[in-house]
């Protein structure tokens, strides 16, 4: 299906499992987040494009307040679709299948290699703000790990696989600060046959 630039329909997506069902993320952090911070973020990605179409239409918008716009689209559209990866890959017994064992073990070394870096990576970042992502590198043709900052500077030609949300507000709730527990929670939910489909889709 194709959307034209300046769509401003962006609905939520319904998340694919009942929030109060996760093991250590509570319904109400869930649905908190869900509503709250990604549903924010949908809804103002919708403004911003009503605005930039706007801008665009009166010949004497100035240009750096056009560039205001487009930073806040870039940022809205990154924190959008991370939200979307992120909840569509929770929901699951975070149990990890044979093949995605297998395909990680060959580019971090073993499994258990991959799994300690993501997890650093998130400690690192706990108690401020970011995203850790697993995503496969179309140009280097690796599985590989990635510390973002935000939303909107990502590796460039890479395919989000896991992304796990370190900003605050999807911990704070159940956890304060103890940024450790929710990491472990978070493996624990993982749906790894979600990630098998985006894997699935590399081919």
């Amino acid at each position: 299906m194709s959307i034209k630039a300046f769509h401003t329909e962006h609905d939520l997506k319904p998340l694919a499992f009942e929030s109060s069902a996760l093991d250590g993320l509570s319904a109400r952090l869930i649905d908190s987040h869900w509503a709250n911070n990604y549903g924010g973020s949908v809804r103002t990605l919708n403004a911003v494009n009503k605005r930039q179409t706007d801008a665009l239409a009166a010949t004497d918008t100035p240009a750096f307040i056009y560039n205001d716009l487009k930073r806040e689209h870039l940022m809205r559209t990154g924190s959008v679709i991370l939200h979307e990866y992120y909840f569509d890959n929770l929901g699951g017994d975070g149990k990890a299948p044979g093949l995605a064992r297998s395909l990680l073990a060959a580019s971090f070394g073993d499994f258990d290699r991959w799994e300690t870096e993501y997890r650093k990576i998130g400690a690192g970042l706990g108690g401020g703000a970011g995203w850790v992502v697993l995503a496969y590198n179309r140009h280097f043709h690796a599985f590989e790990n990635y510390w973002m900052a935000d939303h909107m500077h990502s590796p460039a030609d890479s395919v989000p696989l896991l992304v796990m949300d370190m900003y605050e507000h999807s911990y704070q709730l159940d956890y304060g600060s103890a940024t450790a527990r929710y990491i472990d929670a978070f493996f624990n939910n993982i749906n790894w046959d979600e990630v098998m489909l985006r894997i699935e889709t590399l081919a």
